[in-house]
Order: structure tokens, then C-alpha cells, then sequence
């Protein structure tokens, strides 16, 4: 039940000037106008101040993410060979399998500068992209199905971005109440699901690999869409860029989902919420032995409808709050522009 309390806050990250809000979904959800509103509020001002949010009692079960996970581990133990044939496919489709290496995650847009940069130090993790099932011209690289795991994996991920398309859809009714618009204002930006579920293994890592500074396991990098839920496993590693300059660890607490605003989001508000820089390092903490265990995340980048117009929000720019930034971009071409930089 939500609590009484419209206002009660508390912070999942305070330090070196970053806050990043844990916010109780519920009170959003099936809480009193007051307490939706207030929530909605609390919700916007994590994104205008740390571009992230933590949020607790949302609508994902646990023993939903739990079978994610397991699953998501197991498809990681297939043989390499097969895993190959289901190789990443276009910046546009932005679908299948990505061996350790292949992507660099970098802040740079020229793709002989990111490929420099992989070279010095590639991105130690391979993923497992998914899009929307059905998209013409897009399938989805599913494992063979003449096995009964395969059938098994397509049917949990397909259920689990349906799932996770629904939370963006509330997500984005909150920002559109807390910014004061209607309700539905994103609606009919979000109700196609073009989004990304990317699964992730970070192996083990030798500590000696780490001294080489440039060496993370997915380096700095914003998101380029309108919000990216992550789902973490207890291992740490996920840092966030504070207002200060320092990369401070977002710990995992168990039971919530990390959910940060995209480079999109940013441009619809005129950068009155913020698309914050964040990486994935070793864990913070200092482990027995030579190597560091391998860490389990699973992102669900959330994107505009690819033919969606992305247009300064009326109110966001103008008097005080300064020029329009951005010109009007076509969502599908800019994620296809990021991503053909990056891979």
C-alpha cells in the first residue's frame, strides 16, 4: 500500500554533489492525486538534477527478474559458434549477438576516432540485442528453435519487453505530469515499442587488466533515447558522473530498477533534464584472488517511435529558460546515427 506520506524522500546515491533519488512507484501508480502528483514531481527533479532515478515497488516482479537473469545467463553459455550465427545485424535493426570487443561505449560520434579508441581498449562484455517482434525488415536473431531452451528464451524475452514497454510508457506519464502537460502527452510516442531489451555479461576479469586507466567494462557514455531501465545483479561496477567531475558508484539495491533519461529526452526538454555520462568499471569493492567475478545486467533502452518528429516541448525554451537548443530530429535516424558510430 502506498504510504501516507505524499513528500517522503529518500536518496539511493548522495555523494560529491549527486543525488539520485529512490522514489516508491506505487505512490504513482494507485497512490492519491496528491501522492501521484507529488511522486510525478519528485521523478522529474531526479532527471532535471542527476538525469537518474532509482525506483522501488515498481510493477516487474521479482521472480520475473530472477528468471531473466538465469535465463540471460544460460543463453550466455551457448557455444561460441552459435552465438556467432546470431551476430548484431544494422545500426537501424540494432538486433543480436555482440561479441566482447565489438562495441566501443564512448561519448565520440566519429567512428575512426571510436575505433582508436577500441583498439586501446576495448569494452570488456559481449550483449544480446532484442527489439520488437515483428518490425518489417527487422527480425529478431532468436536461437534455433528445434531446441527446447530456445523456445523457452524467446518466450520469456518477448513477455519481459512487453513488460518492460509498459513501464516506460508509466515512466513517461510521470515526467508528462510532473512537466505540468497531459497525461497521455507521450503516448503516442511510446504505444509502437520500438525499444531495445540488451542483455548483458561482463566475464571475469583479471585485476591487472585495470591498470591500464583507459580499461572499463563499458566506458563513458550517455544513452540516446528517451529513458534506459537497468536491472543490476549485486556485483557494482555501474558509475555515475557527479555535477563535480567524479564517477561515483549507483549501488545495486536489491528489488529497484536504475533508470536514467537519454540524449532524446534530453533535446525534447531542452536540456532541462539531463542525459548524465555513467560507465561500468570493476567492482568497487576488493575480491580475493586475481580476478574479478563476472557481473549480469539487463537494459531496456526505451526510444521514441522511430517515425516520431522530436521537437522541443512548448514551455521548455523561451523568456528565462533561454533559446531552443536543438532543431527537430526523426528518432529513428538519430539512434541510427549513434549506434552505426559506436559498433
Amino acid at each position: 500500500m502506498p504510504s501516507a506520506d505524499p513528500i517522503a524522500q529518500t536518496s539511493a546515491v548522495d555523494s560529491d554533489n549527486l543525488v539520485i533519488p529512490l522514489i516508491d512507484f506505487s505512490l504513482f501508480l494507485t497512490g492519491t492525486p496528491a501522492q501521484r502528483q507529488a511522486t510525478a514531481a519528485a521523478i522529474l527533479t531526479g532527471f532535471q538534477t542527476a538525469g537518474f532515478i532509482y525506483l522501488t515497488n515498481h510493477p516487474i516482479s521479482p521472480s520475473t527478474l530472477s528468471t531473466v537473469f538465469s535465463t540471460s545467463a544460460k543463453f550466455f553459455t551457448r557455444p561460441t559458434s552459435q552465438k556467432h550465427a546470431l551476430a548484431w545485424t544494422t545500426p537501424r535493426a540494432n538486433r543480436g549477438y555482440t561479441a566482447t570487443g565489438r562495441e566501443k561505449t564512448t561519448t565520440l560520434t566519429s567512428k575512426e576516432e571510436v575505433e582508436k579508441l577500441r583498439g586501446a581498449a576495448p569494452d570488456l562484455k559481449e550483449s544480446f540485442e532484442i527489439g520488437r517482434e515483428g518490425a518489417e525488415g527487422m527480425p529478431n536473431n532468436w536461437p534455433s528453435d528445434d531446441d527446447n531452451d530456445a523456445v523457452i528464451f524467446k518466450d520469456i524475452m518477448l513477455n519481459f519487453h512487453d513488460e518492460c514497454k509498459t513501464l516506460h510508457i508509466e515512466v513517461m506519464r510521470a515526467i508528462a505530469v510532473g512537466m505540468g502537460l497531459s497525461e497521455a502527452y507521450f503516448d503516442s510516442y511510446t504505444d509502437v515499442g520500438d525499444n531495445t531489451l540488451r542483455l548483458l555479461h561482463y566475464p571475469p576479469a583479471a585485476k591487472d587488466m585495470f591498470k591500464n586507466k583507459l580499461q572499463v567494462r563499458a566506458g563513458e557514455h550517455t544513452d540516446y533515447g528517451s529513458i534506459t531501465l537497468l536491472f543490476q545483479d549485486n556485483r557494482g561496477g555501474l558509475q555515475v558522473k557527479s555535477p563535480n567531475g567524479t564517477f561515483i558508484d549507483a549501488t545495486p539495491i536489491s528489488g529497484t530498477v536504475v533508470i536514467n533519461a537519454g540524449d532524446l529526452l534530453a533535446r525534447w526538454s531542452n536540456d532541462s533534464i539531463k542525459s548524465t555520462l555513467h560507465r561500468v568499471v570493476e567492482p568497487p569493492a576488493s575480491t580475493e584472488g586475481n580476478t574479478h567475478p563476472a557481473r549480469y545486467s539487463v537494459a531496456y533502452f526505451c526510444n521514441p517511435n522511430f517515425d516520431s518528429q522530436i521537437e522541443a516541448i512548448e514551455g521548455t525554451y523561451g523568456g528565462d529558460k533561454g533559446e531552443r537548443k536543438y532543431a527537430g530530429i526523426n528518432s529513428g535516424d538519430y539512434l541510427e546515427m549513434r549506434l552505426a558510430a559506436t559498433y
